[in-house]
């Protein structure tokens, strides 16, 4: 532990850098290079920004969830999966879906299973010279690549890796005292505002992000103060804070499909998921998969992760990890760079060596 005069000087520098200079995080974005361009959908290669070619290596895609940011990947220098994966020399995309407005409202999952993720998917290939394709995915990103794999497994991907994605909805014991209203009204509880509003706001979802880590967000003035010597932890906070700031809207139909299947039918703890009358079910999944759960995590406790373990039963191999943290915190948090960056780390070397 540093003495009690180079913690104060290095307070002191903290204050400095958050108040002349707007902050003590690195928020400068990886350099990347967009490669293709559709609607929600940019394709961006990541690199160096020195001029350094491409890896030729197999290609990794990031896919994000809605309403979050894709920055969820690449929060900030010393602390973005993104920056890992190209200073490892991996040849590393990012799909960004870019705003939602009230003229997506009519969007519905299948357009990103459909459209969005394939279409990416096959440009990565291409753009890497016909390789097979690495998803790492988070959240509800995760459940959506593996919907598309299942449905699509035409498509040229190799490995999947889902990051907090949930698949039992019944796991989740932050939504559980909902339950009884929604059955109450038949379902309709939230269906009259999100047909209203055309989705969920972005401002809506930035609030109940915030709200799941309440006790946090309570005690964060107190944190900051016990630990203003500590600039790793206030950029931490600081590059939170700018991905709070950032969420994005949820587009009506979709959100209609995730309130009524997802969570109303829990059908995605079946393993089978009604889109119209058309079935996807995750035993079409053939590809290696990796699944992490986060240890603290409100929004996808670990049962609710680790269900979809049991559903993937055509895939050659499903394994599954814990890792420190809460729901973004099992991505990018800071104990996430020695654990959940290892566990996809080591993954994607046992796939390339297969």
């Amino acid at each position: 532990m540093a003495s009690p005069p180079a913690r104060l000087a290095a307070a002191a520098s903290n204050v400095v850098g958050k108040v002349l200079h707007g902050g003590v995080a690195d928020l400068r974005p990886v350099p990347r290079v967009l490669v293709d361009q559709g609607p929600n959908r940019s394709l961006y290669r990541l690199t160096t920004g020195n001029g350094k070619p491409a890896p030729q290596g197999p290609p990794v895609l990031l896919v994000p969830p809605l309403a979050a940011p894709a920055l969820c990947f690449d929060l900030r220098r010393g602390c973005s999966l993104a920056e890992h994966l190209v200073d490892g020399d991996t040849r590393t995309y990012l799909v960004d879906y870019g705003n939602v407005a009230f003229s997506d409202r009519r969007l519905g999952v299948e357009h990103w299973i459909d459209e969005v993720l394939p279409r990416a998917i096959r440009k990565v290939s291409e753009d890497s010279g016909g390789q097979g394709v690495h998803v790492v995915a988070w959240c509800l990103g995760g459940i959506f690549s593996l919907l598309t794999a299942a449905d699509q497994p035409e498509l040229p991907i190799d490995s999947i890796v889902t990051i907090a994605s949930p698949f039992d909805f019944t796991a989740i014991p932050l939504i559980a005292p909902f339950r009884p209203l929604v059955d109450l009204t038949g379902g309709h509880l939230l269906t009259p505002i999100y047909r209203v509003l055309g989705g969920a706001p972005s401002a809506i979802v930035s609030r109940v992000f915030r709200a799941t880590g309440l006790n946090k967000e309570i005690t964060k003035p107190i944190a900051i103060l016990k630990n203003l010597d500590d600039r790793d932890f206030l950029a931490q906070i600081e590059a939170v804070d700018h991905f709070m700031d950032n969420m994005i809207a949820y587009p009506g139909r979709t959100f209609g499909q995730l309130y009524h299947r997802f969570f109303r039918s829990n059908d995605l703890a079946e393993g089978t998921v009604d889109l119209n009358g058309r079935i996807i079910s995750l035993t079409g999944v053939k590809a290696p998969t990796l699944v992490i759960a986060g240890q603290n995590d409100t929004i996808a406790p670990r049962a609710a992760v680790e269900r979809v373990v049991e559903l993937l039963e055509n895939a050659p191999s499903v394994d599954f990890r814990t890792a420190p943290g809460g729901h973004l915190g099992v991505l990018t948090g800071r104990k996430a760079r020695g654990t959940t960056w290892r566990y996809i780390d080591e993954f994607l070397a046992a796939q390339v060596t297969a």
